[in-house]
């Protein structure tokens, strides 16, 4: 019988989760709604018996080892995902001890960050190091450092916060409360706010000088930019800029074998690679130049949420045998 992990990836919305192998392969995927459940207890408990149904309908059978799951403010040491802001329920959710208590199985938890890192080392880009860095690139900018081969969380379970990283003083007021963090510049809304004060500063023509900052995306950045636009390819390498000044700065604190790129604004691809890049080298330390390699997820084709919940599960079983 194949044993299986199942990856839990929580979302503000929606919840995903699938059945996944040791080398990796997803049997069997489901998802379900997380906004309707009034009580995270009984939302665990639904959620609990959609993974069991799952394990008790796959052919040919599997047998549950444990669950993975990768959540807004997740903490390892505790289990708990604590004032998530993007979820229905405040304060300290006991999420790995009930659903533990539901399922049968161990249960481990981290944030989403993390969790992508953990795919990225068991099944992506980062397969054979022990050294790196993955940034998502999405709503927010997420972080998780590998370091020899295990992710950094500090004495306090939230390390590795680069989104956090105050790049502007009083600049972008982020969601955190503060001023100028990173991921108010390098995100999906941050891309748009760039276009949107870059219209405002220049009387430039552009395709996106007519939709509104309310109805604009990074999808409509990246066609625009793909289309030749000058202030959305502008709009690109000043965001890109960005980050190469942010991953300098990580690469001389970590030395990183490699930093990954992921997530929805990873997948403009060269535009937002190349301006990265050229920065990043420009300003690495010189006695660091050219050590570390700046590198597209290999998961982005994949349920990458799913796999990395799941390959930390794997990855904490091998480490109590």
């Amino acid at each position: 019988m194949t044993e299986v992990m199942a990856g839990i990836d929580i979302g503000g919305t929606n919840t995903v989760f699938g059945l996944v192998d040791r080398e990796g392969n997803i049997l069997a995927e489901g998802h379900m709604s997380t906004a309707v459940y009034d009580e995270v207890e009984d939302y665990l408990e639904a959620l609990a018996a959609h993974v069991l149904a799952l394990v008790a309908s796959a052919d040919p059978p599997v047998a549950l080892q444990g669950v993975g799951v990768g959540g807004p403010n997740g903490h390892y040491f505790s289990g708990t995902i604590e004032d998530a802001p993007n979820l229905p329920w405040k304060g300290t959710l006991e999420v790995a001890d009930l659903l533990s208590e539901h399922t049968g199985v161990p249960v481990v938890l981290t944030n989403d960050a993390n969790a992508a890192a953990m795919g990225e080392m068991l099944y992506g880009a980062a397969e054979g190091m022990k050294d790196f860095v993955v940034v998502t690139l999405g709503t927010g900018l997420g972080s998780g450092y590998v370091v020899d081969g295990k992710v950094m969380y500090g004495w306090s379970g939230f390390a590795g916060e680069l989104g956090h990283v105050i790049v502007k003083e009083n600049g972008r007021l982020c969601g955190c409360g503060r001023r100028g963090c990173l991921e108010t510049y390098v995100s999906a809304p941050g891309l748009v706010r760039t276009v949107m004060e870059m219209l405002g500063d220049a009387p430039r023509g552009s395709s996106l000088r007519g939709i509104p900052m309310s109805e604009m995306t990074a999808r409509n950045v990246t066609e625009a930019a793909q289309a030749g636009d000058a202030v959305a390819r502008d709009a690109f390498s000043s965001t890109g800029h960005i980050l190469g000044l942010a991953l300098a700065n990580t690469i001389a604190i970590t030395s990183p074998q490699a930093i990954i790129l992921f997530g929805g604004l990873a997948q403009a691809g060269r535009l937002i690679l190349e301006p990265t890049l050229k920065t990043m080298e420009t300003m690495t330390l010189s006695n660091l130049k050219g050590s570390t390699r700046l590198l597209l997820s290999a998961l982005m084709q994949r349920n990458a949420a799913v796999l990395g919940a799941a390959a930390l599960a794997w990855d904490d079983m091998g480490k109590k045998a």
